[in-house]
This record gives structure tokens, C-alpha cells and sequence, in this order.
């Protein structure tokens, strides 16, 4: 398949796309900075470097893109249209990393937290996401996900809440 941009806007635009320091990782740091939580950045010597880790609560955290690691029910996790059967094998392969990374860090006794990005849009959200951040760190699970996989059944429709809404 032939690209629409020419080779140099594509590099500009590919290069824009970080692993590291993005806005939704940023809001997530300064989240727990004000609550007075301390962490280390990007431990390369944990199974896939979590983004945030707390030593003091043996505790990871991963800021995931909703589009990059499929967030299931999100309205940003679509499979592009052209290229679909690269793009479907892609977004797969990223699923069974995280999942492979998961389960790495839960065998070697650390607490696990994926955060996704619609969860940091909004200032709405964000407050919800504080006070989530703040219970989930303060309880004993093992696992956690913010926000948490919609069970509404009105999840498709405008009617839904904007502090719901992915």
C-alpha cells in the first residue's frame, strides 16, 4: 500500500509518538506527587519498565494509550481502516506483551496498576482518577485497572455520564 505523506512527514509524524514522559503518564505523576506518594520512573530492571514504580507499596504502574494497548469498551481503541490485518496483528501482539509483563511482575510479588489514557482527559475524570489512584494504593489489591471496564448498559449512548464515558 502506498503512503499518503511523503517519507519526511512521516518520520516527522512517527517521531511525535513517545514510549516515555507522555501527557497522560505527566498527569498521572503530578497526581500522586500532590497526594504526597513518592515513586521511581521507568525501572528498566522490572519487567517491562513500568512507567511508576512505588518501592515503599511494591507497587507498578502502567499509563497505557487506549489506542496502542487496546483498551476493550474505549471509544479511542479503534482499528484503523486501511491496513486492518496489520494493524489487527499489531494491537494483538501488544495485548500478549502486556499480559506476558503482567503476569512477570505479579510472579516476582509486585502490586500492578494500569492506567488508561481516557481516564486522564478531562478535569472531570482526572478528579475521579485521583481519588481512585489514591483508594486503589491505599487497599491491598493485587490488581488494578482505572478506569474500570464499563458495565453500564447505556454504554454506547450519549446518555451516559461524562465521568463514565471512556
Amino acid at each position: 500500500m502506498i503512503d499518503v505523506v511523503d517519507p519526511t512527514k512521516r518520520s516527522q509524524m512517527m517521531s511525535g509518538i513517545r514510549a516515555r514522559n507522555t501527557k497522560p503518564e505527566l498527569v498521572v505523576r503530578q497526581m500522586l506527587h500532590a497526594a504526597g506518594f513518592r515513586y521511581r520512573l521507568h525501572r528498566r530492571d522490572l519487567p517491562g519498565t513500568p512507567d511508576l514504580v512505588l518501592p515503599k507499596h511494591r507497587t507498578a504502574i502502567m499509563v497505557h494509550g487506549c489506542f496502542w494497548h487496546v483498551h476493550e469498551g474505549c471509544r479511542f481503541a479503534t482499528t484503523p481502516a486501511s491496513n486492518s490485518e496489520f494493524w489487527r496483528e499489531k494491537l494483538t501482539r501488544n495485548r500478549e506483551r502486556d499480559r506476558r509483563q503482567l503476569e512477570a511482575l505479579q510472579a516476582l510479588g509486585w502490586r500492578v496498576l494500569v492506567v488508561w489514557e481516557c481516564s486522564t482527559r478531562t478535569g472531570e475524570l482526572r478528579d475521579h482518577l485521583q481519588q481512585e489512584l489514591i483508594r486503589w494504593l491505599n487497599s491491598n489489591e493485587e490488581f488494578g485497572e482505572l478506569p474500570v471496564a464499563p458495565t453500564d448498559p447505556l454504554q454506547g449512548s450519549a446518555k451516559r455520564s461524562r465521568a463514565s464515558r471512556c
